[in-house]
């Protein structure tokens, strides 16, 4: 049976950008991952690194789906992929079958994505140098210098969105918002991490 949206629990979904090419080179027992960027290079990856490139390639995969060892998670697999942050889509996905809410994708050499806990009582707001655009794929949120381009794919992450043209707070948004908290939490924490939401006070720029 399909859940339904407020039954559906959010996934956190990894892939690399579609130009990513991975190489195992068995002479020097290396990954070469070429992109825009040039080549980048895992020495000596062991079998779960491996594995999860490999499936990051064909599309979004949940890691611990990925990792054949679990313990290799956080020991192996993340630190890697941190180091390659600007080749890897994040996603916050649904598992509901209605696809994904949004996505993060890196636009420059140097693209470092982190999500942390957000106090609920601390007030976000979009910054003013956050441009929307209407795409066939969704809505595209970008910013001259930022390291990341986000597409919302589901009208409950441009909700989300819209709430955040003033300043709110997460305890607020998911008390306001017709969606499951899970959902809201989730959509505001991957726009703090790309830079697309802040804390109101580091708003910049005159009212003028």
């Amino acid at each position: 049976m399909r859940p339904t949206p407020a039954e559906a629990l959010t996934i956190h979904l990894w892939s690399l950008s579609e130009d990513v090419v991975v190489e195992h080179q068995e002479k020097s027992g290396q990954l070469a991952l070429s992109s825009r960027w040039g080549v980048d290079r895992v020495e000596r990856p062991g079998a779960a690194v491996r594995e999860a490139l490999r499936r990051m390639e064909l599309g979004p995969v949940v890691l611990a789906n990925a990792t054949p060892e679990k313990s290799e998670l956080y020991t192996a697999v993340l630190p890697t992929l941190s180091k390659l942050s600007h080749l890897v889509v994040r996603t916050l996905g649904l598992d509901d079958l209605g696809g994904p809410l949004l996505s993060v994708f890196p636009v420059a050499a140097h693209a470092p994505f982190t999500l942390v806990w957000l106090p609920g009582h601390r007030s976000v707001q979009l910054p003013r140098h956050v441009v929307l655009t209407v795409l066939d794929s969704g809505i595209a949120l970008e910013a001259a210098g930022s390291p990341h381009r986000v597409v919302l794919h589901r009208p409950e992450a441009a909700l989300v969105v819209a709430l955040l043209a003033w300043p709110v707070t997460p305890d607020t948004a998911t008390a306001t918002l017709p969606l499951p908290p899970q959902i809201t939490e989730g959509v505001i924490r991957y726009l703090v991490a790309a830079g697309m939401a802040a804390p109101s006070e580091a708003r910049s720029g005159s009212e003028d």
